[in-house]
């Protein structure tokens, strides 16, 4: 019975917004694994004719919609951890976002020094693709370990 107590009050002891994190952090690792697992058996063929873009789409599309179901179950299953987004949390998203951002930049420009070379247009949509999936997963790296860590503004 205490074990049980002591595993609930540990639940409790994240706060919602460090739940959402975790549940971005992992949506993103898997649906770009979905993509992947869904592409790469296509590269047996041609790049220029590897049908990727529905794949891209599918999964990106999957990722978002799965963001917003896993926020609805997390908003429903921890009405008591779910408080209003405080200072700190606004903090630790921003410092998430800054660190994340480095990878979305990259991402543009590689793509951008891949269509000055003229390279297939697959490589560009993936290194874009590839750039905000690192980028989610950096920041939500950062966010958790400000959650765990504390957080210090500069």
């Amino acid at each position: 019975m205490t074990d049980t107590l002591d595993r609930t009050h540990q639940e409790d002891r994240m706060s919602f917004e460090e739940k959402r994190t975790w549940a971005y952090g992992v949506i993103a690792v898997l649906g770009y694994g979905v993509y992947l697992a869904l592409v790469l058996p296509r590269l047996a063929s041609p790049i220029e004719a590897t049908d990727y873009a529905e794949p891209l789409l599918w999964s990106v599309g999957g990722a978002i919609v799965a963001g917003i179901l896993s926020g609805m179950v997390l908003a429903a299953g921890s009405p008591k951890t779910r408080t209003p987004k405080d200072e700190r949390d606004r903090e630790i998203h921003r410092f998430g976002e800054y660190v994340g951002h480095g990878f979305v930049v990259l991402g543009a420009v590689v793509a951008l020094l891949l269509a000055i070379l003229d390279v297939a247009s697959f490589w560009i949509a993936n290194a874009v693709y590839l750039a905000f999936v690192l980028s989610a997963i950096l920041s939500s790296i950062a966010r958790i370990v400000a959650y765990r860590r504390g957080f210090q503004e500069w």
